[in-house]
């Protein structure tokens, strides 16, 4: 979700100084909730400006770059193999510990899809034709 333009955070906090209602009022008024007006007066009061802040980061990623280039040459070495099966020879190989879910993600970035094996023989499919029902 993007932060709110400076506009509008201007538009609240001149709102609220005028005293022409209620935080929650306001609130309602700039469809905002109302722990928004809060938060940014505090702002305001501590930082002494109402400039959204920066994104707070997130959560280092477990995979880095030569994890990345380990992983794809495991799967051109065993392009069959299961997650489970990577993500064993990521721990063995890379000495990285990472889910069946961060492997995932990381063979959807890496644009390396996962195919089944062509080796496995498929039933060919019958047609009988259109299907006829019996009137009762």
């Amino acid at each position: 979700m993007a932060a709110y333009s400076l506009d509008l955070r201007e538009r609240i906090v001149d709102a609220v100084e005028r005293g022409i209602a209620t935080k929650r009022e306001i609130a309602r008024m700039f469809d905002v909730h109302e722990t928004f007006v809060h938060k940014l007066l505090r702002q305001k009061r501590e930082r002494g400006d109402i400039a959204p802040l920066p994104h707070g980061g997130g959560a280092e990623a477990i995979l880095k770059e030569d994890h990345l280039m380990i992983l794809t040459e495991l799967v051109a070495h065993s392009p069959d193999a299961t997650l489970e099966e990577l993500r064993k020879q990521m721990k063995k190989r890379a000495r990285v510990e990472a889910s069946i879910p961060t492997i995932w993600r990381a063979l959807e970035a890496l644009g390396l899809s996962r195919k089944k094996s062509r080796s496995v023989t498929t039933k060919p499919i019958q047609s009988s034709g259109p299907r006829s029902r019996k009137n009762n």
